[in-house]
């Protein structure tokens, strides 16, 4: 069951009430699992059913709006733990739960508007919200540097992130062997220096280093 703790009853009733606006919204993600992503073939069959079941999903707004709410400038982060390896195409990996942490410098209706763009964003992997937590967010993309990210939100989840170079070629068959968990305008694959969550509702923790697990890119609705 969802836990909107944060809200008081009749700010979600009012949220809800009138017709949904158009939505308008773009900016940075960011993705971390816990199975390479970038791997050759014989790596990721080695990893199917016994790692993957765990990923951050990271979204900044450079501009726009959900359910008619301006949110630029805020972020909204996903904590999934799944019923199986997330990407395999023979073992469905539901049913996830999930625990969204939203930015804490957002008002109430925008904390709402946040959460409900993550559940859309995110489909079958945040059908099963636990929890919804306000907290302090910081997402930050390194242009200068491709694949460069960071994902800092509060003391439940950490990401650090760099691009792909020559020593991560372990085999030298490795191609972008999942494509992103969530609809994105623009991605590449990268290494995840850091990639850890430490919370409530999920059951698990979780603290990767080094692997070759992560999104770094953009969306647009």
């Amino acid at each position: 069951m969802r836990r909107y703790n944060w809200i008081v009853l009749a700010l979600l009733t009012a949220s809800l009430a009138g017709p949904m606006a158009a939505q308008e919204i773009a900016g940075d993600y960011l993705e971390t699992r816990s199975a390479d992503v970038y791997t050759g073939q014989c790596f990721a069959n080695g990893e199917v059913n016994l790692v993957g079941n765990e990923a951050i999903l990271a979204w900044h707004v450079q501009q726009g709006s959900w359910d008619g709410v301006p949110l630029q400038g805020l972020t909204v982060a996903a904590a999934i733990k799944a019923n199986g390896t997330l990407g395999d195409p023979y073992e469905s990996p539901f049913p996830a739960k999930s625990v969204i942490l939203v930015d804490d410098q957002a008002t109430p209706q925008q904390q709402l508007a946040l959460a409900h763009f993550a559940e859309h964003m995110g489909g079958e992997l945040l059908k099963n919200v636990e929890q919804v937590i306000p907290t302090q967010m910081e997402l930050e993309v390194n242009s200068q540097h491709h694949g460069a990210a960071m994902l800092r939100a509060g003391r439940f989840a950490s990401v650090q992130t760099r691009g792909i170079g020559g020593q991560d070629h372990l085999c030298g068959n490795e191609v972008t062997f999942y494509p992103p968990l969530t609809e994105t305008t623009h991605s590449m694959a990268a290494v995840a220096l850091t990639d850890a969550y430490s919370g409530p509702a999920l059951g698990v923790s979780w603290d990767f280093h080094g692997k070759r697990s992560a999104f770094v890119g953009t969306f647009a609705r």
